[in-house]
C-alpha cells in the first residue's frame, strides 16, 4: 500500500526557509547602503539611504545562528506575539460567555427575515454580507493602513463563515484578505502612501484620483474571486482545503443550542455598565475634542462624548434583553474606539492589545464570573493560541538572518541596477517586480518605503517616469504578497488564530497571487502611458 505523502508542519516550512536563507549568505557578497536621518513630515524623521553610496561589505555568513534567529525573532516580534496572546486570553473569556455564538444566531436569523426580498433573492443575501464586510475592511486598510489589526477579528470572523456554510478560509478573507486588498490599493494610507511620498518629494496623497480607481478595480476582482470561491465551498464543503481542519478545530467543538439559551442579566453586568460608563464620562472630559486624521486631511470632533453618550444610552436596553446581548455591545463599542484610536492617537498593536484586555475583563466580570475563573479563562485562551504565537517569532528569524547575513542591500543593489536599458514601461514593470520581491523579504510597508524610494525616486527622474508612477509601483509591490510571505507575522499570526495550516493556505492562495500581481501590472500602465492627475 502506497505510503500517504505527509504535509510539512508550518514550523518545518519556516525553519526551512531559514535555512535557506543563512545559505544565501555563503554565496550573495555583504554590501550596505549608507544612510540618514531626515525630516519628512511635521518633524517625523525617517531613516533613508544615501543616494549612490552603495558599497560592498565583507559578508557575514550564518551557521548556528539559524537556532538563535528564533530567539533574536521573538524579540523582534515581540508586540505581535505578546497582541496575540492577550486577544487569544481576552476572546477565550468572551467566548465563555456565550455572547458570539448569540450574536451569530441573531445576525443569521435577521438575515433569513430578508432573504426572501426581491434585491437580496437575485443578489444572495449571503453574498451582500461578505461583500459590504470585505468593502468595509479594505476601506480600512485603504485609508489606515490597517493590518494587524485584523488579528482580532479572526475570531469573530471565522465561526461567523462557518455558521453561514462556508470554511475558514472564507471567515479569514472577510477582513485580512478584504484590509490586504485596501493595503494594496492604498487611497491614503499614512504607513505607505505618506511615506512614499514624503521621501519622493511630492505632494503628499497627490494623484489620488487614479489611485482611488485602482482601488475599486483591485476590490472588483478580489471580492469576486471571494464569492466565486465561497459559493463553490457553499456547493461542495468537501472541496475546500481546509476541510479536515475546520472540522477538527471548529465544527467539532462543543456547540450549545442557542435558540435553548437562558437569558439573564446579573448585577454584576449593571455595576459593569456603570463602571465603564463612569470611566467613559471622566475621558470625555479630558478627551472632549479628537482631531481624526484620514490622508492629508483632518477634522477634529467631540467623538468620545458621542460615543460615551452612545454607550450610557444603549447598555440598559441591551442589559434588559440579556448580559450576551450587553457583551456584544462592549465588543461594538471597542471596535469603535479602535478605530478612533488608529485614526486620532496613532495607536497601535499595544494600545489596541489593552482595549480588548480590557473588554475581555469586563465580560468576564459582567457575566459574574470569579477573579480566579476569569484568570483562568485568560490562560487557557492564550494557550490555546500560543502556537500562532510561537510560530510568529520563527517567522521573524528569516528576516534576522538576512540583516545579519549582510545580503538584504545587496539584493536590492542588484535588482535595481536591471532597469537602466529597458524602456519606460519595462522600467516601470521592473520596479514593480523588486518591491514585490522585496515585500516577500521586508514584509514591512513603512521600512521597505525607507529603504527603496531614495533610490527609486531620483532614478525615475533620469528615465523619464513620473516620480508619482514610481509610488504607486511600490504602493502595488508593497501589497498584495503580503497575504503570502511567510515572513509577514501579521499573516503567521491570522493562520494561526484561525488554524490554518500555511502550506494549505499557500496552495489556495497562489491562483489569487497571481491574477492580483497581473492586475497590478496592468494598473501601472496608464501611469506611463497616460497623462494622469498628479502624475
Amino acid at each position: 500500500m502506497k505510503k500517504k505523502r505527509t504535509i510539512p508542519h508550518t514550523y518545518v516550512i519556516v525553519f526551512f526557509i531559514i535555512v535557506l536563507s543563512a545559505a544565501a549568505t555563503w554565496f550573495v557578497p555583504g554590501g550596505e547602503f549608507d544612510r540618514e536621518t531626515i525630516e519628512i513630515k511635521d518633524g517625523t524623521e525617517r531613516e533613508i539611504i544615501v543616494k549612490d553610496s552603495f558599497h560592498y561589505v565583507e559578508n557575514q555568513p550564518q551557521t548556528w545562528e539559524i537556532f538563535s534567529a528564533f530567539f533574536k525573532g521573538f524579540v523582534d516580534k515581540a508586540d505581535i506575539i505578546v497582541f496575540i496572546l492577550m486577544i487569544g486570553g481576552a476572546f477565550w473569556i468572551m467566548n465563555e460567555s456565550k455572547a458570539i455564538d448569540v450574536g451569530i444566531f441573531t445576525f443569521l436569523r435577521k438575515t433569513e427575515k430578508i432573504e426572501h426580498l426581491k434585491l437580496f433573492k437575485f443578489l444572495g443575501i449571503n453574498n451582500v454580507i461578505i461583500t459590504l464586510i470585505m468593502l468595509m475592511f479594505s476601506i480600512f486598510g485603504a485609508v489606515f493602513g490597517m493590518s494587524e489589526e485584523t488579528i482580532a477579528f479572526i475570531i469573530i470572523f471565522v465561526p461567523l463563515a462557518i455558521s453561514m456554510g462556508y470554511d475558514s478560509i472564507v471567515g479569514v478573507s472577510m477582513c485580512f484578505v478584504a484590509a490586504g486588498l485596501g493595503f494594496a490599493g492604498a487611497i491614503l494610507n499614512p504607513f505607505t502612501i505618506g511615506i512614499a511620498q514624503g521621501l519622493s518629494g511630492i505632494p503628499l496623497f497627490s494623484g489620488i484620483e487614479y489611485r482611488l480607481f485602482a482601488w475599486v478595480v483591485i476590490n472588483i476582482i478580489g471580492i469576486a474571486f471571494i464569492l466565486r470561491y465561497a459559493n463553490k465551498i457553499k456547493k461542495y464543503p468537501k472541496l475546500s482545503p481546509v476541510f479536515d481542519d475546520d472540522n477538527k478545530n471548529w465544527r467539532k467543538k462543543e456547540h450549545i443550542d442557542v435558540g435553548q439559551l437562558k437569558y439573564y442579566t446579573p448585577v454584576s453586568a449593571w455595576v459593569t455598565y456603570a463602571m465603564i460608563s463612569v470611566i467613559l464620562i471622566v475621558v470625555s472630559v479630558f478627551q472632549f475634542q479628537t482631531t481624526l486624521t484620514v490622508g492629508n486631511s483632518s477634522t477634529t470632533i467631540p467623538i468620545i462624548p458621542i460615543l460615551a453618550g452612545l454607550f450610557v444610552i444603549l447598555g440598559p436596553l441591551m442589559l434588559k434583553k440579556s448580559v450576551h446581548f450587553f457583551i456584544l455591545n462592549l465588543l461594538l463599542f471597542t471596535i469603535l474606539f479602535l478605530i478612533i484610536g488608529v485614526m486620532g492617537y496613532s495607536w497601535y498593536v499595544m494600545e489596541i492589545a489593552t482595549l480588548f484586555f480590557g473588554m475581555g475583563l469586563a465580560a468576564g466580570i459582567a457575566s459574574n464570573k470569579s477573579a480566579n475563573k476569569i484568570t483562568a479563562l485568560f490562560i487557557e485562551g492564550a494557550k490555546d493560541i500560543s502556537s500562532a504565537a510561537l510560530v510568529v517569532g520563527l517567522a521573524g528569524g528569516i528576516i534576522i538572518v538576512l540583516q545579519e547575513g549582510k545580503i538584504i542591500d545587496t539584493l536590492l543593489y542588484s535588482v535595481s541596477q536591471s532597469m537602466k536599458t529597458v524602456g519606460k514601461f519595462g522600467s516601470i514593470s521592473i520596479m514593480y517586480l523588486i518591491q514585490t520581491v522585496i515585500n516577500v523579504i521586508i514584509p514591512s510597508g513603512s521600512a521597505k518605503a525607507a529603504l527603496t524610494m531614495p533610490i527609486m525616486a531620483p532614478f525615475s527622474d533620469l528615465i523619464g517616469i513620473s516620480r508619482q508612477a514610481t509610488v504607486m509601483a511600490f504602493q502595488l509591490g508593497d501589497g498584495f504578497t503580503n497575504m503570502i510571505t511567510p515572513t509577514s507575522g501579521v499573516l503567521i499570526g491570522v493562520l494561526g488564530v484561525a488554524k490554518i495550516p500555511y502550506e494549505k493556505w499557500v496552495k489556495w492562495i497562489t491562483p489569487f497571487m497571481i491574477i492580483l500581481i497581473i492586475l497590478g501590472l496592468l494598473l501601472l500602465i496608464p501611469t506611463v502611458t497616460m497623462d494622469l492627475s498628479g502624475f
